[in-house]
């Protein structure tokens, strides 16, 4: 009997036993079920707002791309760019890997007073900005050769270096300064305008400070727009101009809610949008032409990017490859060209108090390069190129710089 009572016992457990395996399966084939039916249901974006960036397509098959692997990678690509709320997920990822203690996640610093400090990794092609620099300035053949200027643009994670996790190697300060000076002293006939001495000197000045106007965006990699003042500031030192006091214009804050390049690097939606301020001289009288378009305005912004994402495009109207600024009440009738990243996009507000006009050059999209243009409008008395030190590298408008 007790023999019987131990087989009753063994079969009801391996009964119990493969009931919970079955509803195991179960359930694992319907979430299986659910999520596929929710994947092909769920709307699929060619851009991520969130991110800033294309999503990838459905790929064409061809047996080669089969046979390298391609294939399988770009439908990987694209069940990761579609998986439903990606987004929800992203957040839920960083914020588990903060909690984890991580301080630095896709290249960018969790660093202090809330701001997202993209890491710097030193230029791998030093010797090609180097010649192509010196390329432009071999290839002018006017008296604006004599008055070339080349500024640099330290970002956050040099400025602010003081930000950064005690964790982080110091990859900012010393690198990116070094990057520099090796730039500027093998371009000696370029003329040196260093912007970092006064922008340290404002970090500085924000530690003891009760209200301060910040210097980069904490969820974007470029300056704010009174960081493009500070520098102006010495571009107008270096060149013996009088600058214009800040009371000077009218500083209007167009958005709160501003989250750029590097929020999109985290996609964490809990970090806070900021602001973004806007200089404006009401004594200007501006023409500004967008060649490529031929769109003409009388403003230095396009609002309508405040709808968006993407809403430091409101400067200059995003990219364009020629600019023509017109300013007719300018203190003088000097005309400039500028040869720049997106960087110099909002310290063009300042430049155009001192120069009746001003031809701005985006190199990555203007393809007969800015020394031709030059040599055929002898009016031009000066040139600026100005570039920032984390972009300065896979810049594509390094490559058209001449």
């Amino acid at each position: 009997m007790q023999n019987k009572s131990n087989k009753n016992e063994d079969l009801l457990l391996w009964g119990v036993r493969n009931v919970g395996n079955v509803i195991t399966v179960m359930t694992v084939t319907l979430a299986i079920l659910v999520f596929g039916v929710w994947f092909l249901a769920s709307p699929k974006q060619e851009f991520s707002e969130s991110e800033n960036r294309q999503l990838a397509l459905w790929p064409t098959y061809t047996f080669q791309s089969l046979k390298d692997g391609s294939y399988m990678s770009s439908i990987q690509k694209y069940l990761s760019d579609h998986f439903p709320a990606r987004d929800q997920f992203m957040t839920l990822k960083t914020k588990a890997e903060i909690m984890m203690g991580k301080q630095e996640i896709n290249n960018i610093y969790i660093a202090k007073d809330g701001y997202l400090i993209e890491a710097y990794d030193e230029p791998k092609q030093n010797e090609k900005i180097i010649t192509q620099y010196g390329k432009l300035y071999q290839d002018i053949t006017t008296d604006a050769k004599n008055n070339i200027k080349l500024m640099l643009v330290p970002t956050a994670v040099t400025v602010y270096n003081d930000k950064l996790p005690a964790s982080a190697p110091d990859r900012g300060v010393l690198k990116q300064l070094e990057t520099m000076n090796k730039i500027y002293e093998a371009r000696p006939e370029m003329k040196r305008i260093d912007c970092y001495q006064g922008l340290l000197e404002a970090a500085q000045a924000e530690k003891t400070a009760s209200e301060f106007t910040p210097l980069y965006y904490h969820t974007d990699h470029h300056w704010t727009t009174y960081g493009a003042y500070v520098a102006y500031r010495e571009y107008c030192k270096a060149e013996g101009i009088e600058p214009l006091p800040e009371e000077a214009f009218t500083k209007t804050v167009v958005t709160d809610s501003f989250r750029g390049t590097v929020y999109s690097k985290l996609n964490d939606t809990t970090v806070p949008g900021e602001e973004i301020t806007i200089y404006e001289n009401p004594d200007n009288a501006l023409t500004v032409d967008y060649t490529d378009s031929h769109e003409v305005t009388d403003t230095l912004y396009n609002r309508d990017y405040l709808e968006k994402k993407d809403k430091y495009s409101m400067f200059l109207n995003n990219l364009h490859p020629l600019i023509e600024i017109t300013n007719e009440t300018a203190d003088s009738d000097k005309v400039m060209v500028l040869v720049k990243d997106s960087y110099a996009n909002s310290i063009v507000p300042f430049l155009v108090n001192h120069y009746k006009k001003i031809y701005v050059f985006d190199t990555r999209y203007y393809r007969f390069g800015p020394a031709s243009f030059i040599n055929e409008h002898p009016d031009v008395t000066d040139v600026l190129v100005l570039y920032n030190m984390n972009t300065i590298d896979t810049d594509l408008g390094i490559g058209g710089i001449f």
